[in-house]
């Protein structure tokens, strides 16, 4: 016997199915279909693209067997099957920690718990759920030995080699005494038709029913033996629109990703001409729990001839769409098609780019309350998107929203646009805003004092990982040019001559603060961006590092830091007091503690908070 360990995590997991996972224990006959599927589609296709298995006759098929003598279902298939390093690696281990991640993603809701153990592909494991012990006993197409996995879902699991005639796999489960329910053929009919009516295999249901044979006095019980088709078994997106119901493409959606809240919304073209090809996208009303990792479970399914090619490609829609879940079915792409092809692929370029633009309409189309939750959910992908596709650019800058100085919720560009342009005597096309990972820090900050005083709305954008790559790269939109307003002298300088002055007359009063800060800051500047602050910092715009880096960040190294310039309030008073003091300790201490507090109104870190704390309660000291 060749006894393996599970991983550590398999083990947690195997707990919590076996203790803590039961409001909805129906699914692993859901998980364990969609499982035979993926089978069937594998062999199929290699049945299509493989001579030596072209001539083999083949009759697709998935069989659930109830024996109420033995207290088991059965599951069959034959599909592909798996060898003995399938078992291995499919069962006993989860490749891409998908494992830890679904412990991680548990919220102790039982309907949300339940619907992440789709998503994350720890599907198998449900069996546990309701079996004391599982066999899984396969042969991969093509190999002359066949094997047998067998567990009873703790610490470890078997795998010895037997004896089996056709490619394929069978799952044979010994039922809990309070799993008995799965014996009776009206509860596991009920539970394909909910959960798999839609795959496109037919499904056999095998049982016996006791029958009355005969009549009057003579008639008499007999077991009599049952076997029926029990899904409908056609590809949903073959058929025509017309046939089919909103219950329909909802139904399909939660059988093939495994969730069961309604999605946002779905589109379902059949396209004709030059060329011909089907798809069936659906938006997720919430986000997939592994949206932003970096091994994330891509999302549509590739179809040839309705014969199942990939769902592994990443790129079938572009990287910013990962989220929609659905199907692209081509007449036209070749059956063995590569993944090197598919990446370089004509037609399936074309396919992609009119995709595209039929889920950016459809998001446009929501409703208030879907396109709310819409935005929630997905905001940051459409950043990405604006930054990755510049076809589509202006399209996506309709779609994204921020935040704003002046109302509350989340507003459009053309939302800021509008408001702007009946603003009274406003004549420039600019459109301001202000970066940071705060947004309160952000709402109060020194440099936003100007343009409240001007009653000019500025963007609050808080995503500042994101927001600082791809807002410069934005530049202009519908012909307003995009402002950081760190970037940009304040809206109440009247001329350049005035601020000249102004940086005269505190000339002394400049050099002095330079010479104490030393290094610390690139310059020191008057400014008339600040109405109720006395000082603030602005990084140099200027400086060769700036446009570099968001380059460091994406290649995942240290950003440089940019120089910061303070700049100080002429008409605050403590910056009038500074010109007069005479004590040069205290003026030191004051001028550390103005740089100091300008970088923490920004969310910059003081180099010294010690240092800091003890010059704000020195200075304090003094001043009572």
């Amino acid at each position: 016997m060749a006894k393996h360990q599970y991983q550590t995590e398999i083990g947690q997991l195997l707990h919590l199915m076996t203790h803590s996972l039961y409001s909805n224990r129906e699914i692993f006959l859901r998980e364990l279909v969609s499982n035979s599927s993926d089978a069937l589609d594998k062999f199929n296709y290699l049945r299509l693209t493989k001579d030596e298995f072209k001539e083999q006759d083949w009759n697709p098929k998935i069989n659930i067997k109830i024996d109420k003598d033995d207290n088991s279902l059965t599951i069959s298939d034959n599909g592909i099957g798996m060898n003995e390093e399938d078992l291995i690696q499919n069962l006993g281990t989860i490749a891409k920690s998908g494992t830890k991640a679904f412990i991680e993603q548990l919220t102790g809701d039982s309907k949300k718990d339940n619907n992440l153990i789709g998503q994350f592909g720890v599907g198998f494991y449900s069996v546990f759920m309701v079996a004391n012990v599982v066999d899984v006993i396969s042969k991969k197409a093509g190999d002359e030995k066949a094997w047998k996995f067998s567990s009873d879902g703790t610490g470890e699991y078997e795998i010895n080699p037997v004896v089996k005639d056709e490619h394929g796999t069978v799952i044979y489960i010994k039922l809990k005494d309070d799993a008995k329910e799965f014996l009776d053929s009206f509860r596991v009919k009920e539970v394909v038709k909910k959960y798999s009516d839609h795959i496109a295999y037919p499904i056999f249901l095998h049982y016996e029913e006791e029958e009355r044979v005969g009549e009057g006095d003579e008639a008499k019980t007999e077991i009599v033996k049952k076997s029926e088709q029990i899904n409908e078994a056609k590809a949903l997106w073959t058929l025509p629109k017309s046939e089919l119901k909103k219950e329909d493409y909802i139904e399909f959606y939660s059988t093939l990703w495994h969730d069961s809240q309604e999605p946002l919304s779905y589109l379902h073209n059949k396209v004709e001409g030059s060329l011909e090809y089907t798809t069936l996208f659906y938006i997720p009303n919430t986000a997939p729990a592994d949206i932003f990792r970096a091994d994330f479970q891509a999302g549509v399914k590739l179809y040839v001839k309705r014969v199942f090619i990939t769902d592994e490609e990443k790129e079938l829609l572009p990287l910013y769409l990962r989220f929609v879940r659905g199907i692209i079915d081509s007449e036209d792409l070749p059956l063995n098609v590569s993944r090197e092809i598919l990446q370089e692929n004509r037609i399936l370029a074309n396919i992609r780019q009119s995709s595209v633009k039929k889920i950016l309409n459809a998001i446009k189309r929501l409703d208030d309350d879907k396109f709310k939750q819409f935005i929630e959910q997905y905001n940051k992908l459409i950043k990405e998107g604006i930054f990755t596709d510049h076809v589509n650019k202006e399209t996506l800058l309709e779609i994204v929203r921020y935040k704003s100085s002046k109302v509350e919720g989340l507003i459009s560009l053309d939302d800021y646009m509008k408001r702007a342009g009946e603003r009274e005597g406003e004549t420039k096309k600019e459109i301001f805003y202000i970066i940071g990972d705060d947004e309160n820090l952000l709402r109060h900050s020194p440099l936003l004092e100007a343009y409240k005083k001007a009653d000019i709305e500025v963007l609050i954008m808080d995503d500042k990982e994101i927001d600082e790559i791809v807002t410069p790269a934005i530049g202009e939109y519908k012909e307003w040019k995009l402002v950081d307003i760190a970037t940009v002298e304040a809206p109440e300088v009247e001329n350049e001559e005035e601020l000249k002055e102004l940086n005269e007359s505190f000339s002394q009063l400049i050099e002095k603060i330079k010479g104490i800060l030393g290094e610390e800051v690139k310059d020191v500047k008057v400014t008339t961006r600040l109405s109720q602050s006395p000082s603030c910092v602005v990084p140099d715009s200027s400086d060769p590092m700036a446009s570099m880096r968001h380059i460091f960040r994406q290649m995942g190294q240290e950003e440089p830091e940019l120089p910061l310039i303070l700049e100080i309030n002429p008409e605050h008073e403590m910056i009038k007091k500074l010109q007069e003091l005479k004590d040069d300790n205290t003026f030191k201490e004051s001028v550390w503690v103005l740089l100091d507090s300008a970088k923490l109104a920004e969310g910059l870190e003081v180099k010294d908070k010690g240092a800091f704390a003890r010059r704000v309660s020195n200075l304090l000291s003094k001043a009572l």
